[in-house]
């Protein structure tokens, strides 16, 4: 499956060439057939069930960003982006120029429907094959049918756990305001799954019956790292805050409406520092999203990956490993610089569909200059909208990732930095070695 993944892969890039022609010709032969032909390990996504589960699928997030305010989005998400033409010619064999008009995505999805009959179950597999993807680490709720083992893994949510007080006063922000109500639902879930109705009255009860047995269910059902998608709901300044004033607040505050701010932020940072703890002797990795978010009201400020080092520094931590999911950008040298931290990982999902490979290869060289062991492919493929479905998305990012990957590996050789065996190597870890590596994947 994995040399079909690989053949499709290197069919539908050639075949996209003509948008990208300056591009590849710039990139070594030699180092750009090993790129092509090597099924990656997608280390961050949101695939969606296949048919017929597909149009009812909601599981793709837990905090979806498709009905917020209006923002300004990059061009990579809007519907007359030229790049989507390339996508649905290798993906459905559609002709069409964006923006299309009713009629133009009438048969668009007539197209996308004679995919999804044919493929049946199969469909998901279907796109990793066309996209080059051994194998999609799933970021979702819960997998589903279609979504199974060896091709897709499980990475679920785990922010809810740390909220566990009323949230009245977390709602700032519009977004927010729709975020924390669906973080809540996925508590009471979490609280259900453990045989528990309501939050337990003290923190050590919190703790040992339902933190601790969310996180072990998770991976005895098959997780192989835990999600935090914090940045939309809070900053990365986590305190080390001591147990016993953690069970002073929540004692404080437990059945109670509208907790202190100030204080809830401080049980909030001991529960990260719990939940980080309790992964790494679960061996599970911490992902984190580290990059500009979607909605109008991110606060890109607090999402600086700098604010995650006494984090990332605490010895109490030492066990668990930290994947900065996004390339932190625009902190992306920032992000670099972490990956000195013996147990943190970065990877260039979203950044390989929002930027053009030109653009990332700038900083994916300076990654792989100095940490080319820490650095993972990714694509986030999601589903944004009716033009840019989940399925163009991870095409798109798949795309742009190997020519930055070729673009960054060809600069490295023709400066003398390594030579094609060290390219090979260096190729080969971004697109699979150190995420098989890191999750126990073959």
């Amino acid at each position: 499956m994995l040399l079909l993944s690989a053949a499709c892969w290197a069919q539908t890039a050639r075949s996209a060439d003509r948008l990208v022609s300056g591009v590849a010709h710039d990139i070594d032969p030699e180092i750009a057939e090993i790129i092509a032909t090597t099924p990656a390990i997608d280390n961050h996504a949101h695939p969606v069930l296949p048919p017929p589960n597909d149009s009812t699928d909601r599981n793709f997030d837990a905090l979806p960003v498709d009905n917020m305010e209006p923002e300004t989005d990059p061009v990579a998400w809007r519907p007359d982006n030229p790049e989507l033409a390339a996508a649905w010619k290798a993906l459905w064999g559609f002709d069409g120029s964006p923006p299309l008009d009713a009629e133009g995505m009438k048969r668009l999805n007539a197209a996308r429907q004679v995919v999804k009959a044919r493929e049946g179950e199969r469909y998901a597999d279907w796109v990793l094959d066309k996209s080059g993807i051994g194998t999609m680490l799933g970021n979702r709720v819960a997998m589903g049918p279609g979504l199974s083992k060896p091709r897709f893994e499980w990475v679920p949510y785990i922010d809810a756990l740390l909220l566990p007080l009323d949230n009245s006063t977390q709602k700032a922000t519009p977004d927010r305001k729709q975020f924390f109500p669906l973080e809540e639902q996925l508590r009471e879930e979490y609280l259900k799954a453990v045989g528990m109705q309501t939050v337990p009255p003290t923190l050590g009860e919190y703790l040992a019956r339902v933190v601790t047995p969310t996180l072990e269910r998770q991976k005895s059902q098959g997780a192989v790292a835990e999600k935090f998608e914090v940045a939309y709901l809070r900053g990365f300044d986590f305190a080390d805050i001591t147990r016993a004033e953690a069970e002073r607040i929540y004692a404080r505050w437990i059945g109670r409406n509208g907790p202190d701010p100030a204080e809830y932020k401080a049980l909030q940072d001991f529960l990260f520092r719990y939940i980080a703890a309790e992964c790494g002797r679960l061996g599970l990795p911490v992902h984190l999203h580290t990059m500009s978010g979607g909605g109008g009201y991110f606060d890109i400020g607090k999402d600086n990956p700098l604010l995650l080092e006494s984090v990332f520094n605490d010895p109490r931590l030492r066990k668990t490993r930290f994947v900065m999911l996004h390339g932190g950008w625009p902190f992306v040298r920032e992000a670099g610089s972490l990956l000195q931290k013996p147990d943190v990982y970065l990877d260039f999902s979203q950044e390989a569909l929002t930027f053009p490979p030109r653009t990332m290869a700038v900083w994916l060289r300076e990654w792989l200059e100095t940490y080319p062991d820490k650095v993972m492919f990714g694509t986030d493929g999601y589903p944004f909208s009716e033009s840019l479905g989940w399925e163009e998305a991870t095409w798109i990012a798949a795309h742009h990732g190997r020519l930055a990957l070729g673009l960054a590996l060809t600069g490295m050789w023709h400066d003398g930095e390594i030579n094609h065996a060290r390219a090979a190597e260096i190729a080969q870890m971004v697109l699979r070695g150190t995420a098989a590596k890191l999750y126990g994947l073959q």
